[in-house]
C-alpha cells in the first residue's frame, strides 16, 4: 500500500507531461507550452494538478474519453452529399 501512494503521483505526473507535450500549442491555456512543461517537471505532482485545472484545453461538449466520434448526418442534411448532386 505504501508503494501505491508513492507510485500514483509519479504515474500521474508522467501522464500529464506526455499529455502536455502532445497537445497543440494553440490549445493550451494561460501559459505557453514550454512554461507548463517546465512547471510540471520542476514542481511535479502539484504542477500536474495546476496544468489540469488551468492549462489543459477545454474540449467542446465536456470531456470525451471515447475519442472524437462524430454525429452521422442524414443525406438531406449533409452539405457534402448535397454538393455532389
Amino acid at each position: 500500500m505504501r508503494f501505491l501512494l508513492i507510485l500514483l503521483p509519479i504515474i500521474f505526473t508522467i501522464y500529464t507531461l506526455v499529455d502536455c507535450a502532445g497537445t497543440d500549442q494553440a490549445q493550451i491555456r494561460n501559459l505557453p507550452k514550454w512554461g507548463w512543461l517546465l512547471i510540471i517537471i520542476l514542481i511535479g505532482f502539484l504542477g500536474s494538478i495546476g496544468y489540469w485545472i488551468a492549462g489543459r484545453p477545454v474540449r467542446a461538449g465536456g470531456y470525451n474519453f471515447g475519442g472524437g466520434t462524430r454525429r452521422m448526418l442524414p443525406p438531406d442534411d449533409n452539405p457534402d452529399f448535397l454538393n455532389k448532386l
